[in-house]
């Protein structure tokens, strides 16, 4: 029963997947409607959308690395 608990909270834990795409979309998104509506200021719009993606992409490696925690060091007695 261990086991099975181990394998359902590693599969919970990828699931930080999904929002970092969604999360990523969104910065995606807003940039292409930034430019559109002032396209003096990509430069500047580009460098913040760039972090926005830097941030979202390290909470999204969390999310694996959680799983492989919780599968190989937490041992089942």
């Amino acid at each position: 029963m261990l086991e099975g608990a181990k394998s359902i909270g590693a599969g919970a834990a990828t699931i930080a997947s999904a929002g970092a795409a969604i999360g990523i979309g969104n910065v995606l998104s807003s940039l292409i409607h930034s430019v559109a509506r002032n396209p003096s200021s990509e430069k500047q719009l580009f460098g913040y959308a760039i972090l926005g993606f830097a941030l979202t992409e390290a909470i999204a490696s969390f999310g694996p690395m959680m799983a492989f925690f919780i599968s190989f060091v937490f041992q089942v007695p």
